[in-house]
């Protein structure tokens, strides 16, 4: 059995017993990578002499005796578009390949302070860019259970490497699914926390009014850990939530009798797959042995979802990419014969595909003329599909539906197809343009690839999301089904 397959109370009383050490656990992480990587290769950047040196002096304090936090010694890994002091942060594009940051990102600072090891940088889509991790600049990561099969994205790297026990849990953003939708395809949990929860400073920015971190794991127990280690307000982070952070580990009592669960027709009708749609009722079911109640709802204004948020997420790409020019960090064009030349050509160079396509959508919906007929439109919609969400919590307590409408597609299968590719995202992007949390677990599988069921809670109660999930969890078997690499 891998240490990765024990839970955190096991590891703990492991290591207070002095059974394992940490740099047993960082070994782990390394040996499986070893074994996996080429196959999974969910990693940009591997910190390995970093690791073992923050290993032992890990191991010095537990010889001590010193205070020890929860997360005390466990293997972590990073979405490489959180910035690390001195490790390469590259966001999976050409543009920040010679990229070291020279100070941490808040959520880094407070895994540190959790006394967590990071073992390197997760691949991802180029710039949270994409649903399928295809988008890299460098690679595409693996689905680890069939390599033939995307791992989703944008966070596709931190999902995998947690599904394959690369790393015991990981970091990953998501701006309209990206910590949900991988976290589906991969089979483990997958939490997007409400808005400003958890700070983004030290997150580079994509779209900055759905940009949001939250924790990819093997189970809900450990979403709760990582995210009571990693929200609370953050000065340096201007659209940080003042709020009091709740004891999320108590939350997790499996009570769930009473529940009102709201199921949205739109969430469980057309372009969903007929498999995945079973497996939503079969999780409805177990729920409702535990004594919640559902019935349908209707969220009217979701088929508007998509296309309101590539106008507004692309708008705010178009901004917040404008500084990369080629002038104060990042690549620069050895071909440049004057200062638009240089600008041209350091954008042409260093950006792939997909961003350029977004960057010129969001130019062109900000642009004169059209900022009324596009931008403020799409912020109008935005609006109605946040007033469905309230409308509905006025009589439930929660929303369920699938995470996804189908499970993962092969590599190279839509990457012609945009359109196609950002359907995918259809069911999670109405949480992100509203600002509030979900979460996606593991409720089984179809053609031997895993489903994940999509919980949607009220903004700021995670508290509730944490503990229909984990209900769930513990009355399934899903979320302890292992890829066989």
């Amino acid at each position: 059995m891998s240490l990765f397959d024990l839970n955190l109370q096991q590891i703990h009383a492991k290591l207070q017993g002095k059974e394992i050490t940490v740099a047993d656990l960082v070994d782990q992480s390394y040996t499986r990578i070893g074994q996996v990587e080429s196959k999974v290769r969910a990693f940009l950047t591997l910190d390995e002499e970093n690791a073992r040196q923050a290993a032992a002096k890990l191991d010095e304090q537990l010889a001590s005796g010193s205070t020890r936090g929860d997360l005390f010694g466990l293997p972590i890994g990073i979405k490489d578009n959180m910035v690390t002091e001195g490790l390469r942060t590259t966001c999976a594009s050409k543009f920040l390949s010679n990229y070291n940051p020279i100070y941490d990102a808040t959520v880094v600072s407070k895994l540190k302070d959790a006394q967590t090891v990071t073992i390197g940088k997760l691949n991802m889509d180029e710039f949270a860019m994409g649903g399928s991790n295809e988008n890299s600049a460098f690679h595409p990561t693996h689905n680890p259970w069939n390599t033939d099969y995307v791992p989703g994205g944008s966070s596709g790297g931190s999902a995998a490497a947690v599904a394959a026990g690369e790393v015991y849990f990981s970091l990953g953003s998501d701006t309209g699914g990206s910590i949900r939708q991988p976290a589906a395809y991969c089979g483990i949990v997958g939490l997007k926390p409400t808005y400003g929860l958890v700070s983004r400073y030290g997150l580079v920015a994509f779209a900055s009014s759905l940009d949001q971190i939250g924790p990819l794991t093997k189970n809900v127990e450990d979403s709760a850990y990582l995210l009571q280690a990693i929200a609370g307000y953050d000065a340096k982070d201007s659209t940080s939530a003042k709020v009091d952070i709740p004891d999320y580990l108590s939350a997790l009592t499996g009570d769930v009798k009473g529940l009102r669960i709201g199921v949205p027709k739109e969430y469980m009708g057309k372009g969903i797959d007929p498999a995945v749609k079973e497996k939503v009722l079969e999780a409805l079911k177990v729920l409702e042995g535990l004594g919640a109640v559902w019935e349908e709802v209707s969220l009217p204004h979701s088929e508007y979802a998509v296309a309101t948020y590539y106008l507004l997420a692309s708008s705010e790409a178009s901004s917040n990419l404008a500084r990369f020019d080629g002038i104060r960090y990042g690549v620069r064009s050895d071909n440049a014969n004057n200062l638009l030349d240089l600008y041209h050509l350091s954008r042409s160079e260093g950006f792939g595909p997909e961003v350029k396509r977004r960057i010129m959508l969001g130019t062109y919906a900000l642009s004169s003329g059209y900022y009324d007929a596009y931008y403020l439109k799409a912020q109008q919609v935005r609006t109605l599909i946040k007033q469905d969400f309230d409308q509905v919590f006025e009589k439930f307590d929660i929303i369920i539906g699938p995470t996804a409408p189908t499970p993962a597609f092969k590599i190279g299968e839509q990457s012609n197809d945009p359109l196609t590719m950002y359907l995918n995202d259809i069911m999670t992007i109405p949480v992100s343009l509203a600002g509030i949390p979900a979460i996606s677990v593991p409720c089984g599988f179809v053609n031997e690839l895993p489903v994940g069921l999509q919980v949607i809670g009220k903004a700021l109660d995670e508290a509730t999301l944490l503990r229909v999930a984990h209900a769930f969890e513990q009355h399934t078997d899903h979320h302890k089904q292992r890829p066989q690499l």
